[in-house]
């Protein structure tokens, strides 16, 4: 027997309904409906039962619907008078959830689902209403049995039949619609059909959710990338964490799997890893974990099996493992409904499903991600070596002979090229002396940039070698690499400056026919000028240390570097340009150093021309580039988007992940500011990308994501904007405190704009405590104030309270804020009778409001009165006569009570409530005395305040007087210049005068 008396069960069912869908709402529904069977009431026992078939739907355990159902419909067929006409509607809506979760259970025989089928329809037609979705429920069941002409049949009656209060609501339908259309092949259909759900014209509590996540793989499929990553962002922030979306989840990890996406998949996974169980709802779990599998099997395949995944079954359970747990139980799921349905329909998609290979190599999502670690290598067969052909020697030769080709130029492509010289080379005994030196020279290079231990050893060796083989020009190359390996590693300044002496030495000593006899000692020279200038500014910061002075050195530093510089362009300029590229970039640089960015962008210019000039322009980027942002400081954003076009263009060949990563980012900055968001978009997303391969995910990445998020913002992709913010913000953070400030503004703003006020309000209280300290108390009194707006949207009062209180001293630290601080105070005015319109919380609204007047009608210094403040007070008028207009209707509401929220009030006698009516006729006579100074563009609050005080005079029992002021303004706006008077003004006017005379 419950001990639960009937209100405790009310209460109980009303907090929920309200309740998280999920196993919890369940339970807690199950011993609802348990106490509220055993009180002996009927009506309670039908309302318990009804809740609990609501709260299964929203969960992973959907099929128990089954038989909470089956008992409603039972009460139903004893006494259908006891069903209200709503409650009737209910359940007869509620058939169609049970004919899905019949299809879904593999437990129940083919005959029973068949018969639960034929009581819908009989139920149905006795009922009155259309076939629709009978015909709909007929579909899905004779597609998963396999009878295909059925289903065919059937979806021709359910197009056919005519729509009813019966039927599933546009944005549902359209989804079945497509669905069936991706089943038979036409993806470019299916998204047709979609269309109006995935631009949100058709929408319910689970659209597009479930779409968007279905839609994924059509537009993988038909090359339509940009809206596949689109409809993923969006798609999975309204599906994260509902239980009875997991199946939309699943889709959204299979898509990660199949872009190259993998470690997106994997955080989805560890997000949802609650649910990698056995659920409830069997086809759930078979659509969830299909997707969990693909995810897994793609990871297996690229080396990471060995990688922890999530537990299953309270066991951890690496990629492997869980892949062949959740594999084992899907596939014995699928049989299940084989052998049900008597067919191998089920186990042929599901199969197909997991063995889906990729749709693109690697489509770049924006959000960031943990990169995967290098997969652990496969021991490599041992094997008895194999004479080469003889063609390998001649690709070998034509090998070496493109890299050598390409080392000689500087092209980007070199190190790929000796790379693979080195890999085919290997061990081998017949390989030219040469060769090996080169591939030697590579590696000591490579070991040089990385600033290795050894470099100076190898290159010492390289050199040798070259030596060895007569190649002195190539032996002159590396004594100027030993002078830069001894600058990087912190040699003293002496021995760096010997190094440099010996090798223009070599340069020098090259025979007078070598042809790169000057361009070697060009080379040493530029070197020279190069690490000398470092070697003084070592010195200076010596001599700074020991007293002597330190800006004036620098100074003359620069001034020498740019001399030696200048000197080496007028006597190499014909020759070799792509040196004198080099030279004037560094040109370039020392202006901007000196702080003169005018003298700057010609030597930039100039560098990137030249270089352009000699073949290679790959050289020209990083000036072009530099030039760009100049320009963008100089206010010439044209010349300054051409430059960063110029350098994209040229950095085709660029191999440097970090080069190419920036060059996009600068363009995107610019075209941002030029107000091209779509472009800009799409370079950031790239730049993160790029950023990414170079290891640079929580710097430069971490920009680009920022800028990405600033362009789909532009667009109105609030939602794109936000997940894309989100996933890079703990690296936003930690760039200083005024980018955390503006990142946890801006994500407020977004979250904002989504709906989500709680989480708008977190981010704004955030950025409030970054500011604290500041001696400046502005940016903090804006933060509270808006994360204020957003906890009383959340409809949280004590603590928007708190926070208005908080930002209305700190406006009134700042003493320049009147505005800000007559918005808070119409705001806690609003908030004293949102709980209850009581005696006590009108007279502090009153209270408030008044305050909020005296603010503005006292004058603000020796300022002219400024319009601003003027419409505020016309704006604090009007709502304190809102507010004694919501007094007066809780003491003349009966049965109609408009304000559900407002509890008991004071009676009024009929003196004070007409006392009440007059003040709020006088406040907006008032305000729209002022809106009426102020113009044309206060017209509309104008006419509002009018036809406020035109109703509440026919309240008074002044008809006539409310229709002659709304006649006056109805002549008045009559001699208007056309057009501009808002169209609606005039006609709601006319209607409201009409109905105060009639």
């Amino acid at each position: 027997m419950s001990t639960m008396t009937r209100e405790e069960i009310e209460q109980g069912l009303q907090e929920n309904r309200f309740a998280p869908g999920g196993t919890a709402r369940n339970a807690h529904a199950e011993v609802l409906a348990a106490a509220a069977e055993a009180s002996g009431d009927s009506e309670l026992f039908r309302d318990a039962l009804d809740n609990l078939i609501n709260s299964y739907l929203y969960s992973s355990e959907s099929t128990k619907m089954l038989v909470p159902f089956a008992r409603l419909l039972q009460e139903y067929d004893k006494d259908p008078g006891a069903f209200s006409k709503g409650d009737a509607h209910s359940l007869f809506w509620q058939f169609k959830w049970v004919a899905t979760a019949i299809s879904e259970s593999p437990e129940i025989p083919l005959e029973s689902a068949t018969g639960w089928l034929d009581q819908m329809e009989r139920r149905y037609r006795i009922a009155g209403y259309s076939e629709r979705p009978v015909r709909e429920s007929e579909l899905w069941f004779a597609d998963v049995i396999g009878d295909d002409e059925r289903a065919e049949r059937a979806y021709a009656r359910w197009q056919a039949a005519d729509r009813d209060d019966m039927s599933d609501c546009h944005a549902c339908e359209l989804n079945g619609q497509g669905h069936y259309a991706m089943l038979r092949g036409d993806d470019a259909r299916a998204l047709e059909v979609w269309q109006p759900v995935l631009a949100g014209d058709k929408t319910c509590a689970e659209e597009p959710h479930r779409v968007l996540a279905t839609a994924l793989l059509p537009l993988l499929r038909l090359g339509r990338f940009e809206e596949a990553r689109a409809q993923h962002l969006r798609g999975y922030r309204m599906a994260r964490g509902k239980e009875s979306l997991l199946p939309s989840v699943g889709k959204h990890i299979e898509f990660c799997a199949l872009t190259g996406n993998e470690p997106r998949g994997l955080e989805i996974l560890a997000e949802h890893a609650a649910h990698v169980a056995p659920l409830a709802n069997l086809d759930d779990r078979l659509s969830f974990h299909g997707g969990v599998l693909v995810l897994l099997r793609r990871l297996k395949d690229l080396g990471h099996g060995h990688l922890p995944a999530v537990p299953y079954e309270g066991v951890p359970r690496t990629v492997a493992e869980l892949y062949e747990v959740l594999r084992a139980d899907a596939l014995d799921i699928a049989r299940r409904f084989d052998a049900r349905n008597g067919t191998t329909r089920v186990s042929e998609r599901f199969l197909a499903r997991i063995g889906g290979a990729p749709l693109v190599d690697v489509l770049p999502l924006g959000v960031r991600s943990a990169a995967l670690p290098q997969p652990e290598p496969a021991a490599a067969p041992v094997a008895a070596p194999v004479p080469a052909p003889a063609t390998d020697g001649a690709a070998l030769a034509e090998l070496v002979r493109r890299a050598r080709a390409a080392r000689d130029l500087g092209h980007p492509g070199s190190d790929g090229l000796w790379a693979e010289v080195a890999a085919r080379v290997g061990t081998a005994d017949a390989v030219d002396p040469l060769v090996r030196v080169d591939v030697a020279d590579h590696r000591a290079l490579a070991a040089a940039r990385a600033g290795a231990g050894d470099a100076a050893a190898l290159v010492t060796a390289v050199r040798d070698g070259y030596r060895a083989l007569g190649r002195e020009e190539r032996a002159a190359l590396s004594e100027l690499r030993l002078a830069s390996v001894a600058a990087q590693s912190g040699a003293a300044p002496g021995e760096i400056r010997e190094l440099l002496a010996v090798a223009l030495r070599a340069a020098e000593a090259l025979e007078a026919d070598e042809p790169l006899r000057g361009r070697r000692i060009a080379l040493a020279e530029l070197s020279a000028i190069r690490l000398e200038s470092y070697l003084r500014s070592l010195e200076a910061t010596d001599a700074h240390d020991h007293g002597h002075g330190h800006g004036h050195g620098q100074e003359r530093a620069h001034g020498e570097l740019a001399a030696e510089l200048t000197a080496f362009v007028a006597s190499h300029a014909q020759s070799l340009p792509d040196l004198v590229a080099e030279a004037e970039e560094m040109l370039g640089r020392i202006a901007l150093s000196e702080g003169d960015p005018e003298r700057a962008v010609p030597l930039l210019a100039a560098a990137a021309a030249r270089a352009i000039a000699a073949g290679r322009p790959w050289q020209a980027v990083d000036p072009l580039v530099l030039r760009a942002g100049v320009l963008m400081s100089l206010g010439r954003p044209e010349e300054a988007e051409e430059a960063a076009r110029s350098g994209l263009a040229h950095a085709g060949e660029l191999t440097d992940a970090e080069q190419q990563a920036v060059v996009r980012l600068t363009l995107a900055d610019i075209l941002l500011e030029r107000a091209d968001a779509a472009e800009a978009a799409e370079l950031a997303l790239t730049a993160a990308h790029w950023f990414d391969q170079a290891g640079l995910t929580a710097d430069g990445g971490a920009q680009a994501r920022l800028l990405l998020a600033r362009a789909y913002a532009h667009q109105h992709r609030n939602a794109d904007a936000a997940e894309v913010l989100r996933s890079t913000l703990p690296d936003l953070l930690e760039h200083g405190e005024q980018q955390a400030l503006a990142v946890r503004e801006f994500l407020g703003d977004l979250l904002r704009e989504l709906g989500e006020p709680r989480e708008a309000a977190e981010q704004y209280l955030l950025a409030a405590e970054l500011v604290k300290g500041w001696e400046d108390p502005r940016p903090q009194a804006g933060l509270a104030q808006s994360a204020a707006d957003q906890l009383s949207e959340a409809r949280l009062t004590p603590e928007a309270v708190a926070a208005y209180e908080r930002a209305l001293e700190l406006h009134r630290l700042s003493g320049d804020a009147p505005v800000a601080e007559v918005r808070v105070l119409r705001s806690l005015a609003w908030l004293a009778i949102r709980e209850e319109v009581s005696a006590t919380g009108v007279a502090r609204a009153r209270a408030l409001m008044a305050e909020a007047a005296g603010i503005l009608e006292t004058p603000q210094g020796d300022a002219p009165e400024s319009p601003e403040l003027r419409s505020e007070l016309a704006q604090t008028w009007h709502q304190l006569a809102q507010v004694l207009d919501r007094w007066v209707s809780v003491h003349v509401q009966e049965d109609d009570d408009e304000d559900e929220e407002s509890g008991p009030a004071e009676a009024l006698g009929d003196a004070e409530l007409t006392a009440l009516r007059l003040e709020e006729v006088l406040l907006w006579d008032r305000a729209a005395g002022v809106y009426t100074d102020l113009g044309g563009d206060h017209l509309a609050e104008r006419f509002q305040c009018l036809n406020n005080a035109a109703w509440t005079e026919r309240e008074l029992g002044r008809p006539e007087a409310g229709a002659a002021r709304l006649s006056a303004l109805i002549e008045e706006l009559s001699t208007w210049p056309e057009g501009s008077v808002p169209e609606w003004i005039l006609p709601r006017a006319e209607r409201t005068v009409a109905h105060l005379t009639d």
